[in-house]
């Protein structure tokens, strides 16, 4: 195994906990009630976008795992 399959492996692997990151923040500015100097709707909208691109982060993670995991190195679509 190259070192240039391992890189991408664990780029791989650090997209999955960048996605809990981002998914964590926007639940966490949605319910949390410590943050009371924010308004509101202010922190409805930043937690929507966190969990928006925390999705699409975990769609492009998936992609990315499939095709560093499991496809063999010609195999390539």
């Amino acid at each position: 195994m190259d070192e240039n399959k391992i890189l991408q492996q664990f780029t791989a692997l650090f997209s999955i906990l960048m996605v809990f990151f981002y998914l964590g923040v926007g639940l966490y500015l949605i319910f949390s009630n410590n943050l009371q100097y924010l308004d509101r709707a202010l922190r409805v909208i930043l937690g929507a976008t966190f969990i928006f691109y925390g999705l699409y982060r975990a769609y492009r993670a998936y992609v990315k795992i499939v095709e560093v995991f499991f496809t063999k190195d010609g195999e390539q679509e």
